[in-house]
């Protein structure tokens, strides 16, 4: 703690060497609804060189010294608006800019700067724009940000029609996934291909994959940060779409004008309803189903406070009648306060709360019940100064209690059923942290910073020691008793050399830990994995990752080019022994094998922005491997995560101004998987010869994807829309699993067949806006 308050003190006097120079800083918003604008150029008549952007909240700074001056505030699509003023202290000016009258063909307003790909001086970072993704062609018709993430390079599938992501050779739990700071154990709706987001409540989503910034932690790989929109504070507004398979709708609007507002976001499939057109009466009976609810209101308290408060509840339910029932879901709350102190430091401050369920019941004989689920409340803090034009500082904590309930099983009958109570587990994960992105010079930017971490195993049940996967001895511990505490120091720093106008390179280093982790035997998205904290025994897992990258832009910023390399050194891998059974097992750890990983590759990304034509070229060339005790004879093999190649193709056309065109080609490398080499037969029983973990690979995987949106009505007040697509236009049967079966014409032999799911899908929707 010590020493981390030294860092923070360095941070904030290397940075206070600036005399005579106040802070112009406010928030920019559009007129006609009052939504912050992201990306607005601030610029200085009398000082060319000076300048700034709006930031995701639509908040300015830009620091200059005493005078007077002419700002001039620039978004494409909107009226240019200058402001004089004269400078002899620190200052907040709010700026409304207004949209222009006059029509332009093919306009994009973006949620980022036009030439931050080689400005900015995070590398590993993007941001995903709601409207170009909303063009993208999907499953079912149903618009999914996760999907559309999948796209990016280094951002993989975890399979076929899955909103599982696997980033620079993670796994799928070492994501973080926020919204509007509370995070999101499960991201998906029917065994992952759906995702929780209705991407009508979205308002900006970054991901950091590479140099995180020292707020994050938690996880090893990546943060999705999504923030969901706040409702408009002029005018009332409805979203909304049908569609084959499920249909959504929105409202948004004024409680109070300009000063508070809502917004409501409802989602539901109607898969239910088609099956009870079904004859078989087993079938008439089933469910299967989501929903999900998205809600939040905004209290502009005064010009220096902003409070807000955003909730979600998401449940999924899936089963046939009388025979078995397997609900789950998301609840999610948020509420967050925003404060300015001076133009020269803010703060905000966040409570959320986390709680992810899942239920699974049997109406056999025995009448088995399964109830698991994971809680998390959780603090944050969050402190920005901006002391200078060339330092801004942010510092802070969080706190989180978490409580993980693996499995409360119950039964009609127990003496039918050996029940096993699951043990609750507690902890206590807390974090501070300090980071500084610093201008060196006209050329050159570094950010740096640090996160001291600390994760608190803590009692209420029995904890156990363990040597060859067996029990020597068991720990009994009282509520809230500190069993043990892991404490981690974890180094940020980015660098960003501009090597023109139009060019960079950047360089990174990042040091994360993980003390949740989920085990699954399957690539495949289930509700019923399982979430482990780490205990005594099972210890944090750690990854450092370094990467380099040269980032390019053309034809002024219409196109822009990266090619980055990375290498990531991972520690405290845990994999599965041989016939590992995840989710039956009480003490789990006796499943459990640990060892260490790496992942290495190349990223490369060419994208297109404006025009009629835009779209982007995305391919990653990579490496993912594990180092466990007693898996392989100890030697290396690739993880089940592990893709060689992956490719993905992006063409948007506005072929006129009824028709917009899109398409999009995947391809991958198949799954690893573990086949058997050979068959014996003893006292009647076969038994298979495995030649090691991982050896063999699915057929690849690559799919085209075909979608159409026609304009039906487009005016200031009214929008309605067609939006056609066809999933999988040309038919691969892309393998979903694989099954082992006896030879029909030779019961002696075994083969293995595979299971798809899509074929042709083609799927209509309509939207409208009003």
């Amino acid at each position: 703690m010590k020493h981390l308050f030294i860092v923070f003190f360095f941070l904030v006097a290397s940075s206070l060497f600036a005399q005579n120079k106040y802070i112009v800083k406010g928030k920019i918003k559009g007129s006609e609804n009052g939504e912050v604008l992201v990306g607005v150029s601030v610029g200085v008549k009398e000082l060319p060189q000076q300048g700034s952007f709006s930031d995701a909240a639509g908040n300015y700074s830009i620091t200059l010294p005493t005078g007077e001056y002419s700002l001039i505030f620039k978004l494409l699509g909107y009226n240019i608006k200058e402001v004089k003023l004269k400078l002899d202290k620190d200052k907040t000016y709010n700026i409304e800019l207004e949209a222009e009258v006059v029509s332009l063909e093919a306009v994009e307003i973006t949620a980022r700067r036009a030439d931050e790909n080689v400005k900015n001086v995070q590398s590993g970072v993007d941001k995903l724009e709601i409207e170009t993704m909303n063009k993208i062609p999907v499953l079912l018709g149903e618009r999914d940000i996760l999907k559309t993430l999948q796209l990016l390079p280094g951002v993989q599938s975890a399979g076929e029609g899955n909103t599982g992501f696997y980033v620079r050779g993670g796994s799928n739990d070492q994501n973080l996934i926020l919204v509007d700071n509370a995070v999101v154990y499960n991201p998906s709706h029917l065994f992952g291909f759906f995702s929780t987001f209705n991407s009508n409540a979205v308002d900006n989503m970054s991901i950091y994959k590479g140099s995180m910034p020292a707020q994050y932690g938690g996880r090893l790989s990546s943060t999705l940060d999504v923030n969901m929109k706040d409702g408009d504070l002029k005018n009332y507004h409805a979203t909304g779409g049908i569609g084959l398979i499920s249909s959504n709708v929105t409202f948004e609007g004024p409680i109070q004008k300009e000063r508070s507002s809502f917004i409501v976001s409802a989602r539901r499939t109607y898969a239910d309803a088609l099956a009870r057109l079904v004859g078989v009466e087993q079938v008439k009976g089933s469910k299967l189903y989501f929903f999900d609810l998205n809600a939040k209101l905004s209290y502009v308290l005064s010009n220096k406070d902003k409070l807000t408060f955003s909730a979600y509840y998401g449940k999924d339910k899936l089963g046939l009648d009388k025979v078995v029932m397997i609900d789950w879901g998301n609840t999610i709350a948020s509420l967050k306060w925003n404060h300015i102190f001076t133009p020269k430091a803010a703060s905000a401050t966040s409570f959320s709360f986390t709680d992810y369920t899942y239920n699974v019941s049997v109406d056999l004989t025995t009448g088995l019940k399964v109830v698991s689920h994971i809680k998390d409340f959780n603090l944050n803090q969050e402190f920005s100064f901006y002391p200078n034009e060339r330092n801004t500082i942010k510092a802070g904590f969080t706190s989180i209690y978490r409580a993980v309930v693996p499995g409360d099983l119950s039964s009609k009958d127990p003496t039918q059923l050996k029940i096993t109570p699951y043990t609750h587990r507690y902890s206590w994960d807390n974090a501070i942290f300090a980071a500084n992105d610093m201008k060196l010079h006209d050329r050159a930017e570094l950010s740096y910073g640090v996160r001291l971490s600390s994760f608190s195993v803590l009692g209420g049940g029995d904890y156990y020691n363990f040597a060859d996967n067996a029990i020597t001895d068991t720990i009994q511990t009282r509520n809230g008793q500190f069993l043990k505490t892991y404490w981690s120091v974890e180094p940020r720093v980015s660098f960003a050399y501009q090597l023109n106008d139009v060019s960079s390179l950047k360089a990174a280093y990042t040091r994360t830990t993980q003390n949740l982790h989920l085990l699954s035997t399957s690539n495949l998205s289930s509700p019923t994995d399982r979430w482990i904290a780490s205990t005594n025994y099972i210890k944090p897992e750690i990854a450092n990752q370094v990467s380099v990258g040269y980032f390019r832009n053309f034809s002024n910023n219409m196109f822009e080019f990266s090619a980055e390399l990375y290498y990531k050194d991972l520690r405290n891998q845990i994999d599965y022994k041989d016939g590992a059974d995840v989710r039956a097992k009480e003490i789990i750890e006796t499943e459990l094998l640990f060892g260490k990983g790496r992942a290495y590759g190349l990223e490369l990304f060419l994208k297109k922005r404006f025009g009629r034509f835009n779209g982007w070229v995305g391919y990653t060339l990579s490496r993912t491997e594990k180092q466990i005790d007693n898996i392989n004879d100890n030697k290396w093999y690739v993880a089940n995560q592990d893709r060689t190649h992956d490719l993905s193709v992006v063409g948007i056309y506005d072929l006129n101004k009824k028709w917009t065109l899109s398409a999009t080609w995947v391809f991958a490398t198949g799954n690893p998987m573990t086949f058997p080499s050979g068959k014996y037969v003893v006292d009647g029983h076969a038994i298979y010869y495995y030649e090691g973990r991982n050896k063999y690979r699915a057929p690849s995987f690559h799919r085209l994807d075909l979608g159409a949106i026609c304009t039906l009505k487009k005016t200031k007040k009214y929008t309605s829309e067609l939006a056609f697509s066809v999933y999988n236009a040309y038919g691969r049967k892309n393998p979903y699993m694989f099954g082992f079966r006896q030879n029909e014409y030779d019961k002696s032999k075994s083969e293995s067949y595979m299971i798809y799911l899509f074929s042709v899908i083609p799927s209509i929707s309509w939207n409208f806006k009003f």
